[in-house]
């Protein structure tokens, strides 16, 4: 009384559900546990439908257990395609869709011959929908939603039109509805994976073929009934569509993974390694145009003290918060980096001139005068800035950062001059400048010996501060250490 012969597809997709739990949890979509449990329905119908041969209410029971998990499987995969699942209406909408779906096929099942049943469980896949979005049409609209109103609309007016043909209505009728079910995958698939991958066109592909088994096989059964295909072929879509998930699943991955390497974990603004690709190709565009480009490197003052002060949780909330306002007040095509700690870089480009820049850094220094609400802490930072402008101030990558560097440098030791527990003078910070920078570089680019930044950091901050006081042209903190050459 069991048909084993669907003992291979239920193996099958057994092996596949447990691939794709394998990918599924190392994944970081939020859609990979929906598609999951898809699947599970999926094995369920295989399963369901080995009972079909018994007779009586089991044999009843296993088609419309099969049948409705089939039609859940296809509802999950296009809810978890929705961009906008979150919003507060939308579960009802899946809510819905369930219900009516479940119920109808119940309908068709149970009671096949019950014309009032079958005319009230149609016509509520079409209004339940309609009316739903209605409702909620001035807090929430989307394309997709109007989409699915007037698709299970189309079939609500199928369904009354042909469920009570003689013969072959109650076959009609449940080919409509998985139709109807799966092509909502493909069109759901398609708005979701808008990208020319392997897994979206494999994946698009494959619910369309699913979708298409509801007609084409019920067609060449009635037009060519002599042309036999085994069972097996009408169930290749669904290694298909599995084989299509499983590969989206991946290029998330790899994508994700990329996004990591390239981006700071806590921020999400560039990190150091993206911010070097953004500097040199900014350079040579504007090598190449004949435009200016600008580099801003900002050091937050006295973030130390906020960090061990309140702990490392408050000093995370802090670096987001500035990174927030950063991002904010530049342009779209310029680019904000965490490249250190509490360092951040912003590449200015055309048009980026020297006012431009200081104008940016201006804005940005004002901005982070102002008291800022952090994990119920007011907290009041600044920042020193260093500007560095191509090709006015370098004309390589290497030099216009350590410029900037330099700057920046030259910048928190004036502001140390009013803030003695934020600056260790120029000459320890000039020492970090050549630790960070190898010494060819300084050497090279402003004609000095690094290890004259080792020598002169003996001297005194105060010292060095009287120094720089009375020097105020360019280069006055370089030749406070002696290094006229600069």
């Amino acid at each position: 009384m069991v048909d084993w012969s669907k003992l291979p597809d239920v193996g099958a997709v057994a092996l596949l559900a447990c691939a794709f739990a394998s990918v599924a949890r190392r994944s970081e979509t939020p859609a990979s546990g929906i598609w999951l449990t898809g699947w599970l329905m999926i094995a369920l119908h295989f399963t369901a439908f080995m009972f079909l041969p018994v007779p009586g209410i089991w044999g009843t029971l296993a088609a419309l257990i099969g049948v409705a998990a089939l039609t859940w499987a296809g509802l999950l995969f296009m809810w978890a395609c929705v961009p906008f699942r979150h919003e507060r209406s939308s579960p009802w909408m899946l809510a819905i869709l369930l219900g009516t779906n479940t119920l109808y096929v119940a309908a068709i099942t149970l009671a096949p011959s019950t014309v009032w049943v079958l005319a009230v469980s149609a016509s509520l896949m079409g209004i339940l929908p309609l009316g739903l979005a209605v409702a909620c049409l001035r807090s929430f609209s989307n394309p997709l939603r109007w989409t699915i109103v007037l698709v299970n609309a189309l079939l609500a007016a199928f369904l009354l039109a042909f469920q009570n043909r003689p013969g072959n209505g109650a076959d009609l009728a449940m080919n409509a509805v998985l139709f109807t079910v799966y092509i909502g995958c493909c069109l759901h698939f398609l708005y979701r994976y808008r990208r020319a991958t392997a897994g979206a066109l494999v994946t698009i592909v494959g619910f369309l073929a699913w979708a298409s088994v509801f007609v084409v096989a019920p067609g060449m059964a009635a037009f060519l009934p002599n042309f036999h295909l085994e069972s097996e072929v009408w169930n290749l879509p669904k290694y298909v569509v599995a084989v299509g998930m499983i590969l989206l699943l991946l290029e998330d991955q790899i994508a994700h993974n990329k996004y990591l390497a390239l981006h700071d974990e806590l921020t999400g603004l560039p990190n150091r390694r993206l911010f070097q690709d953004r500097i040199a190709s900014a350079i040579e565009r504007a090598r190449r145009t004949g435009n200016h480009a600008a580099l801003l490197l900002l050091d937050l003052d006295r973030f130390k003290l906020a960090n061990d002060t309140l702990g490392h949780h408050v000093g995370d909330l802090l670096l987001q918060r500035v990174s927030s306002i950063f991002a904010a007040r530049v342009r779209r095509s310029d680019t904000v980096a965490r490249t250190g700690g509490d360092e951040f870089c912003i590449i200015l480009e055309e048009p980026a001139s020297r006012i431009d820049a200081e104008r940016v850094a201006d804005s940005l220094l004002q901005l982070l005068k102002e008291p800022l609400e952090v994990g119920g802490h007011t907290l009041q930072i600044g920042a020193s800035v260093g500007i560095a402008v191509f090709p006015d101030d370098a004309d390589t990558m290497e030099a216009l950062c350590i410029k900037a560097d330099l700057e920046m440098y030259a910048d928190k030791n004036r502001n140390s001059a009013t803030d003695e527990g934020e600056g260790e003078g120029v000459a320890s910070r000039l020492l970090i400048a050549e630790q960070r920078w190898p010494e060819g570089y300084l050497r090279k680019e402003y004609g000095f010996p690094a290890l004259a930044v080792r020598a002169r950091a003996r001297i005194s901050t105060q010292e060095n501060r009287d120094r720089v006081r009375k020097d105020q042209r360019p280069g006055a903190e370089l030749r406070a250490f002696g290094l006229n050459g600069y």
